[in-house]
């Protein structure tokens, strides 16, 4: 309920304040009450959203170049080197699901964070425990350590190099996977809590929060150019371990930066005395499976006495109203039935599964950035001036730096223009915002494959196609125009599928809706490995280069580029087909 204050003017008028209220359904730390104006707002989510930059300045500060990495000091092929990449790149973002249960069921947001946020400072520190070194972080000992030891040649007595030794490899890929750990519990939870510290039932509020996926993602992008321009080049160009190890100092300024904010935050107050919504959701469709011979007229009658279902919902996944009957029929032996409001839950995030499988295509595409993307830019021009050359990784910047220029764009030109027209607070619906961008990037595709065979051609021109280690003479530059389209269809999918899937779960679920994002990419980036690992297989055989060839030069990423572009516009067209069908919560 609302509080109206005022105060009384010399004249004796009644000069309104802004109104204040005790927001519902949230608590402060001390778990009391908290009033609109002393709590949550954009105060509390720019401490948020300062704390997502540091994060993502440490995990892209080890992702952005992890290719490199690979196929250079480890010595992978490029093939092997792209499969593990996106296994890890998957593993990071499926784990989330994990930390989403832990936070919604358990620990809460905050407290979810927090430990997240030590679990990187122990992977930053642990070689302070075990080796007394410099504290540069458990990742970066692996590669202080030398990776190509030497050996004596016994039969002409010469001294050969033997590449990394298994423990070398086991200790990176050990602390490579901790981080995944780590931003499993920290990534669905951030941006979760971020969110909450505005009451969508507030009309000035909801709009904000709308707003807020927008300049998340601005900020997120911020963080990430800075590390494709000083990371990726401190670790090409001075030393991989402290390329590794800078990332640290990120985090714990990060964290300082979160923990400044525990006084204002907004928090969802967990009811452990509640049934689960996990438990909700499962014993609808266990009991919907239990009735599935139930016939229509018995489901009738439970509707009429619950209260009639929505009609557009009652007709969508119908099986799903059997739940409301008690199983055996018998309201008298102590059984449970579910309520109409359980049952909508269900549904709700049922219809989220088309959604969710048919964005996958879109997500395969996302991998190619942080892999082959930054390959192909390796073996091309990057001089910008004599002396100077642009490391491959911070090629990536460009996808960022297009995010950051475009966000303010749609935010404060686009939305306000579309609201004119579809009287909508977000200028456009969530769903029409993702298909946009992925009809972006199934066209990014098309750009991508039409330079890769410039390349190729320019490289038979120069007879360079079996010279990999020397660089093909044409500008990086032309690579420019796939990145800027990816990363405008990033602010349109990236950001509504954010969105999405914050507001469409129930209330109790969101840090499970972000992992539920966050799964698309996670997923993606195994399918897009699957592929990489098929295609090397199929069209490597019989002593041929395959489409990967550790030597880019044999190799036809051309076609791999067409391939994805066919297989996002099948993508967009299912897409299209759940999206028109789709009934959004109330």
């Amino acid at each position: 309920m609302a509080i109206s204050n005022s105060i009384s003017s010399r004249s004796g008028e009644e000069t309104p304040l802004l109104l204040d209220y005790t927001v519902e359904g949230v608590v402060d730390y001390k778990g009391s009450p908290v009033l609109r104006s002393k709590s949550g707002g954009w105060r509390s989510a720019g401490l948020i959203i300062g704390v997502e930059i540091t994060e993502r300045f440490a995990y892209y500060g080890i992702s952005s170049n992890l290719i490199n990495f690979l196929t250079g000091p480890l010595g992978q092929s490029t093939a092997t080197a792209a499969e593990n990449v996106n296994a890890w790149s998957g593993t990071s973002l499926l784990l989330p699901l994990l930390g989403a249960f832990v936070a919604d069921s358990f620990l809460g947001r905050y407290r979810t964070i927090v430990v997240a946020s030590v679990l990187y400072l122990i992977i930053f520190h642990f070689d302070k425990i075990v080796t007394q070194s410099q504290g540069i972080g458990l990742l970066a000992l692996s590669t202080l350590l030398p990776f190509y030891s030497p050996s004596l040649n016994q039969i002409n007595k010469t001294t050969i190099s033997t590449g990394p030794s298994q423990f070398q490899v086991v200790l990176f890929f050990f602390s490579l996977y901790l981080v995944a750990f780590a931003q499993g519990g920290h990534k669905p939870c951030v941006q979760a809590f971020g969110a909450d510290q505005f009451n969508g039932e507030d009309p000035e509020e909801s709009k904000a929060k709308s707003s807020f996926f927008n300049w998340w993602y601005f900020g997120l992008n911020s963080g990430t150019v800075v590390t494709y321009f000083t990371v990726s080049y401190i670790q090409e160009n001075l030393s991989w371990a402290l390329g590794f190890g800078v990332p640290c100092i990120a985090m714990i300024i990060g964290f300082i930066v979160f923990l400044a904010g525990t006084r204002t935050y907004r928090y969802t107050n967990i009811k452990q005395d509640e049934k689960s919504p996990f438990l909700r959701i499962s014993t609808v469709f266990i009991t919907a499976i239990r009735n599935w011979r139930t016939d229509s007229s018995a489901i009738a009658t439970e509707e009429e006495s619950h209260g009639r279902l929505p009609q557009q919902s009652s007709v969508q996944f119908k099986f799903l109203n059997k739940a409301l009957i008690v199983p055996n029929g018998s309201k008298e032996d102590g059984k449970t039935y579910c309520s109409v409001a359980e049952v909508e839950e269900a549904k709700a995030v049922l219809r989220l599964v088309p959604i969710w499988g048919t964005c996958l295509a879109y997500a395969i595409v996302f991998a190619q950035s942080s892999t082959f993307f930054t390959k192909q830019g390796a073996t091309m021009k990057r001089t910008i001036v004599p002396g100077f050359e642009i490391p491959a990784a911070s090629l990536q910047s460009f996808l960022s730096l297009a995010i950051v220029l475009f966000v303010p764009i749609y935010d404060r030109f686009l939305v306000p223009v579309a609201r004119v027209f579809t009287r909508k607070p977000s200028g456009i619906t969530m769903l029409q915002r993702i298909g946009t961008g992925m009809v972006l990037s199934a066209l990014s595709m098309v750009v991508s494959a039409v330079v890769e065979t410039k390349r190729l051609k320019i490289a038979q021109e120069y007879d360079l196609v079996d010279r990999p280690s020397v660089t093909v003479p044409i500008s990086v530059w032309w690579l420019l125009p796939q990145y800027v389209m990816f990363g405008i269809a990033d602010v349109f999918t990236m950001v509504g599928l954010q969105e999405f899937f914050y507001d469409q779960v129930p209330n109790e679920l969101r840090s499970i809706g972000l992992a539920l994002y966050l799964s698309i990419f996670g997923a993606g980036s195994f399918l897009s490995s699957f592929l990489v690992s098929a295609i090397d297989e199929v069209t490597g055989g019989s002593g041929q280069d395959s489409w990967f060839a550790t030597n880019l030069n044999r190799g036809h990423l051309d076609y791999f580029y067409w391939l994805l572009a066919v297989l996002s516009a099948f993508g967009f067209g299912a897409y299209l087909y759940f999206a028109r069908s789709y009934i959004y919560k109330v």
